[in-house]
């Protein structure tokens, strides 16, 4: 029986009895014959025709004019274990975690919007908070957290919250990175920045940090160099412009280089990896630019003297 029909309170495939349960019924509700019932006249040639006429027609269309109902099986029922991906369940996941974070004090948002990414987890835009869906059913004392970095009136808070809200583990997926052609000339090249890794690494960090993989990119248009934190499915490393390598010299490098290696003592040390304090003090201590950003002078221009 579809789930329809079982709302509304019908059945079609009950409702009309079938051509055997049909005849059965109408023999028992029929008199017995008697002995003294006359006996049954010869039909005449014509009552004949006409019984064989009405059979054939019967055997004929029959079949056509009245087809069996054969009953749909019941679809499976759907498996509850699995969380659903759709649009609505989404929505309404949504809305329930709004609801739960305007209760702990959520105000000045008029929209949330759960998103998957690897990297950003909490962030907010003008009046729309966007949280990782990973936090849809977190415990409420990380839920306080996301509607103090909301409602933050200063960076202090805002931090504090930060902390709170990465030191809950949301499984982020495994990514593969993007993998460049090796060119001509980046064995040696890596080499060097794996040794040159190790000196600084010595002189600046005690020999503390960790011994991660280096990569050269030829796709960055604007950055120097990055750290690359990873997750629990890859591994930290270091990925340098090989432009900016070849284009500024081995002495800029080093600088960016050095660079990358304070967020990474950021990261093995359970510190944000930022600009922010903690990067600008180690940034002074190591003897490199302390901010995000660095006017980089080409090679051309420094060895003709023109600068500007």
């Amino acid at each position: 029986m579809s789930r329809r029909h079982a709302q509304l309170g019908f059945d079609f495939f009950d409702a009309a009895p079938a051509a055997s349960d049909s005849s059965s019924s109408v023999a028992a509700v029929a008199p017995a014959p008697t002995a003294t019932a006359p006996s049954t006249p010869v039909p005449s040639f014509t009552q004949s025709v006409t019984t064989a006429v009405s059979q054939l027609f019967t055997q004929v269309f029959s079949p056509v004019l009245t087809p069996a109902f054969v009953p749909v099986p019941p679809k499976p029922a759907a498996d509850d274990t699995r969380p659903s991906r759709g649009r609505t369940a989404v929505r309404a996941r949504t809305a329930v975690l709004f609801s739960r974070l305007e209760d702990l004090g959520l105000r000045g948002v008029d929209a949330l919007v759960l998103m998957r990414t690897r990297t950003v987890m909490v962030s907010l835009i003008g009046r729309t908070l966007r949280i990782h869906e990973g936090y849809a059913e977190a415990p409420e004392s990380v839920l306080r957290a996301i509607v103090a970095f909301a409602t933050a009136r200063n960076k202090t808070e805002r931090t504090t919250a930060r902390e709170a809200i990465l030191a809950f583990d949301v499984e982020r997926g495994p990514t593969a990175r993007r993998q460049e052609p090796a060119r001509p000339g980046d064995v040696a090249m890596i080499a060097q920045l794996m040794e040159a890794h190790r000196e600084l690494n010595a002189k600046w960090f005690a020999g503390t940090l960790a011994v991660i993989p280096l990569r050269l990119s030829g796709k960055m248009a604007t950055r120097l160099g990055h750290y690359d934190p990873g997750s629990r499915h890859m591994s930290p490393e270091i990925v340098m412009s090989r432009t900016h390598i070849t284009r500024h010299g081995w002495r800029e490098a080093m600088h960016t280089l050095l660079h990358e290696m304070v967020h990474q003592w950021q990261h093995e040390t359970g510190q944000p990896v930022d600009h922010g304090t903690a990067f600008r003090q180690k940034a002074r201590e190591v003897g490199i630019t302390p901010a995000a950003r660095r006017d980089v002078t080409p090679l051309e221009r420094r060895r003709t003297g023109k600068v500007g």
